[in-house]
């Protein structure tokens, strides 16, 4: 398959989400009617089932093209592993595509590890980038937060933590239009000697970066929603947890004001009158408005979605792929690090 069109192209891992091939596929073709097909869509997986989807989508006009692959990696398969036991899989064909520029993109719901190791093994790391980071998007009283890293590096060291900072700051203000974006070390106290050594040795390099990024300091979890920060500091494991727990906030309350309502008619009816106040509050937490997470420092663009992603949520990771692409957001990383590598700040 070559890439003559000037159309930018996305591939689209349809055999990736809990709801795969059919989401995928509605998504997509949401995504190019929502946009009077602006770019094209490559749809990877098991050809019959994903031509089916398309025909009960009526979008066999669009600018869809399929792709085949016969295996899926799921999720519960060890990633590495499945990378190499499934090379024709979605995810893989999809990856491989994207590496040979036949694409300028690749969106997935599928296992987070293996779209994670894929992107990282066959795209390769922008020079600068010693690992890659997962963001996720936030909400807060002053716009989106990103916290970074939301889950593909656990074992950091300061330096990594540093090229979060920093790609984090490129991808805030390029995506979000925040200039000079605040960035923040997410530790136990505001005080820059609180923290483990791995906090200590971090701040101490943030510091050293500042003429190249807008180091505001030690931020507690707190902070995140109050919008103190638009960039969020840590290591994947506690911006896991952080990025799992905030999830369920949205299901608690609507568990909470489902129980309140039925106390009482009264009770009852003040909910009614709520709902849709508590409806565009609840939208700054859902996920589908985002659609899925960016993977930042890979020689590439990755979209990361939920294995349980709905139609809206693939058409937004569609949409956030091409916006990445459109704003050079790799470039612009690569860039930055190159700058902070000059003057001694990396290593």
């Amino acid at each position: 398959m070559s890439h003559a069109s000037d159309k930018l192209r996305i591939a689209v891992d349809a055999m990736g989400g809990d709801f795969a091939p059919a989401n995928e596929v509605l998504g997509a073709v949401d995504a190019l009617r929502e946009t009077g097909n602006r770019f094209e869509i490559v749809l990877i997986g098991k050809e019959d089932a994903v031509r089916s989807e398309i025909a009960k989508a009526n979008g066999g006009d669009l600018p869809l093209l399929v792709v085949p692959a016969n295996e899926v990696i799921d999720m519960h398969d060890s990633p590495v592993v499945a990378l190499k036991q499934k090379p024709n899989s979605s995810l893989v064909v999809g990856i491989m595509l994207h590496k040979d520029r036949k694409v300028d993109a690749f969106v997935s719901a599928g296992n987070t590890g293996a779209v994670t190791a894929a992107s990282t093994l066959f795209l390769g790391r922008i020079p600068g980038v010693s690992r890659p980071t997962i963001a996720a998007i936030f909400p807060s009283e002053t716009g989106p937060t990103l916290v970074v890293d939301a889950g593909a590096v656990t074992d950091c060291k300061p330096h990594f933590l540093y090229e979060f900072g920093v790609m984090g700051s490129i991808y805030s203000e390029y995506m979000f239009g925040k200039k000079n974006p605040r960035v923040g070390l997410l530790n136990v106290g505001e005080e820059e000697t609180k923290g483990d050594e791995l906090a200590k040795e971090t701040y101490a390099k943030f510091v050293a970066g500042k003429s190249k990024i807008n180091f505001i300091g030690n931020i507690e979890g707190r902070d995140i929603l109050k919008g103190k920060a638009d960039v969020a500091v840590c290591d994947g494991f506690l911006g896991n947890v952080l990025l799992k727990f905030a999830e369920s906030v949205p299901t608690f309350l609507k568990v909470k004001f489902r129980d309140y309502a039925a106390e009482g008619p009264l009770k009852k009816l003040l909910m009614g009158v709520l709902r849709n106040p508590l409806r565009k509050i609840f939208k700054d937490f859902d996920y589908q408005e985002f659609g899925g997470v960016p993977l930042l420092g890979v020689n590439g663009v990755t979209i990361i979605g939920h294995g349980s992603s709905t139609p809206k949520a693939i058409k937004n990771m569609i949409l956030r792929a091409e916006e990445m692409v459109n704003r050079r957001i790799n470039f612009h990383i690569e860039e930055s690090l190159r700058e902070n590598k000059s003057e001694g700040m990396n290593g």
